[in-house]
């Protein structure tokens, strides 16, 4: 393609990924869909440069100012991803001038919110909760796209083979340093072509993700809730984890998610799944298991900011009364989630979120309200489940996960076991 039509593209795709009316990766899917004659490298470059712009928003409207024409152009040349020569071969006399004197500027002398790229509503409860040489190591951290990681399906492969599988297909893959499970791989490789993939023996899931599924310390034979259970990522792991035996549900209010469970579940060989709709959290089906399940997990909605390296649009569409909206649901949640817990069972409330407002403050609030529920240290919790280091992934009694410190996503989580 020429250059001039891939930055025009560029262009165009910013244009529609900038009015923040979708999620970044379902506008850009779509707009690969309209334009199906794009090869792997252009997809990439295209895809890559609008999620540096999303990181960078702030810093990279500050030098578009200087520039000339269409905004969404000036950031697609100062956010490009793609082969240098391959852009300056787009470019005029004007804006290869620009562009050159832009690259001079020293970002370090620029003020703060230029440099972190963060909304000030999400900048404040951040400095407030990290200690303040943490800031920024979180900052550059989420200015950075995230690892691959994948669980490896312990059911019908050993690590150590899958490690030498993914070798063969020309993919370094490394064990996770916390997940038992895990395998983190160099760059974005194709996966689903791969026989290992179509088989089921591996799956796309952050390690952090998985360590939430090892928080809850399933055993055969169980009856086990997954009560926001998505597109079932944790569900796959937890039915894995019980050997495929006993009833694992996975309750969800979307019929659409619960869909795309419906392929991974049929990959994994899993038999002992069994999704389940509802209309809300007391949906009467949800009731008549109520006092009867050994352990729910409840991974509630949230603002998803934990997973900035990966939807670095989120902090530009989420706000301060979309997190307080999304409290009173999680409370709401969690509330209906404990009654189907029997005595003896654990519960977890869980997120991927980074904010205190969505994590402690809930959890104190429900331990507060439900003394029948005694809080299980997290450290210890991941300590039985053989997770290494377990003490280097809590904050007091919680989970508490951070893409600086731990390279996985943002998690929270709390366990607690009923009377």
């Amino acid at each position: 393609m020429h250059p001039n039509a891939l930055l025009d593209l560029a262009t165009e795709l910013l244009r529609q990924v900038l009015k923040f009316d979708a999620p970044a990766d379902t506008v850009v899917s779509g707009f690969f869909l309209q334009h199906r004659q794009l090869g792997p490298r252009e997809r990439h470059t295209l895809a890559e440069t609008a999620y540096h712009v999303l990181r960078q928003r702030l810093l990279l409207q500050h030098f578009a100012q200087s520039g000339a024409g269409a905004l969404e152009r000036r950031l697609a040349i100062l956010g490009w991803q793609g082969d240098e020569r391959f852009l300056q071969g787009a470019l005029g006399p004007k804006e290869q001038q620009w562009l050159a004197q832009v690259r001079l500027v020293d970002v370090a002398t620029l003020p703060e919110k230029l440099r972190h790229n963060l909304p000030d509503w999400l900048v404040a409860p951040l400095k407030q909760f990290l200690p303040e040489a943490e800031f920024w190591p979180l900052v550059d951290s989420l200015a950075r796209p995230a690892p691959l990681d994948l669980r490896v399906n312990l059911l019908r492969l050993k690590r150590e083979a899958a490690v030498e599988e993914l070798a063969r297909a020309g993919i370094a893959a490394q064990p996770t340093p916390y997940s038992p499970w895990g395998l983190r791989v160099d760059g974005k490789p194709a996966l689903n072509k791969l026989d290992i993939f179509t088989r089921g023996d591996i799956e796309v899931q952050d390690e952090g993700s998985q360590l939430l599924a090892l928080l809850m310390g399933v055993k055969r034979g169980e009856m086990v809730a997954d009560f926001c259970a998505g597109a079932g990522g944790k569900t796959l792991a937890l039915g894995a984890a019980m050997r495929n035996t006993g009833r694992l549900y996975a309750f969800d209010v979307s019929g659409h998610r619960l869909d795309k469970l419906k392929p991974r579940l049929a990959r994994s060989g899993l038999s002992n799944v069994y999704p389940v709709q509802i209309a809300h959290e007391r949906d009467e089906r949800i009731k008549r298991l109520a006092g009867k399940i050994d352990r729910v997990l409840v991974d509630a909605p949230c603002s998803g900011l934990g997973t900035l390296r990966r939807n670095p649009d989120l902090k530009w569409r989420q706000s301060p009364q979309a997190v307080a909206e999304l409290r009173d649901k999680q409370q709401a949640i969690l509330a209906s989630a404990a009654r189907l817990v029997k005595p003896g069972g654990r519960l977890i409330y869980a997120t991927c979120s980074l904010l205190e407002d969505e994590n402690e403050r809930i959890a104190e609030a429900f331990a507060e309200s439900h003394r029948d529920f005694a809080p299980l240290p997290a450290a210890a919790v991941l300590e039985q489940a053989k997770v290494a280091d377990a003490q280097q992934l809590v904050t007091g009694p919680y989970l508490r996960l951070w893409p600086h410190r731990h390279a996985t996503d943002g998690f929270f989580a709390a366990v607690w076991e009923r009377r």
